[in-house]
């Protein structure tokens, strides 16, 4: 499994030696244990502008998952899954206002990012869809914590 995480902001402190494990984790978990993935941690101002260049989307926005198993030549290399954007100020915001710790808000966002490279969706597709994406997202994280679920 190959994990490239480069932290683009400068805002936030993060010790990326446990962000890099939790990441590995959640790929175990995800069953991509041979699969590579990358992680580009911004600001506020960072993601806002790769939503607005590659997206169209001029807004705010805590993680984006680029896929590169979609499109024309997405079969080419299989175990490559694609890039995950999260920007760590939108993820602290988040953090406070839900009562979480940072680690936890960045582990769900991660898990988020993976499960769309990984052809989950929320946004368009139907309810039962998205509920499939966020029951997964839950069982994973609740397993990260060590919770067994039954």
């Amino acid at each position: 499994m190959a994990l490239l995480i480069e932290n683009r902001q400068k805002k936030i402190k993060l010790a990326l030696r446990p962000l890099r494990q939790s990441v590995n984790k959640i790929l175990r978990e995800l069953g991509c244990r041979d699969k590579e993935v990358s992680l580009l941690l911004l600001d506020n101002e960072g993601i806002r502008e790769i939503n607005r260049l590659h997206l169209n989307r001029d807004y705010l926005t805590n993680v984006i998952a680029f896929s590169q198993r979609e499109g024309e030549f997405g079969d080419l290399n299989p175990g490559i899954l694609g890039d995950v954007v999260i920007s760590v100020e939108k993820a602290l915001s988040d953090a406070e206002e839900n009562g979480l710790s940072l680690k936890d808000e960045l582990d769900f966002l991660v898990i988020h990012g993976i499960l769309h490279l990984l052809g989950y969706d929320h946004e368009n597709c139907g309810e039962a869809e998205a509920q499939r994406m966020k029951d997964k997202s839950e069982a994973v994280f609740l397993n990260l914590k060590g919770y067994l679920l039954e």
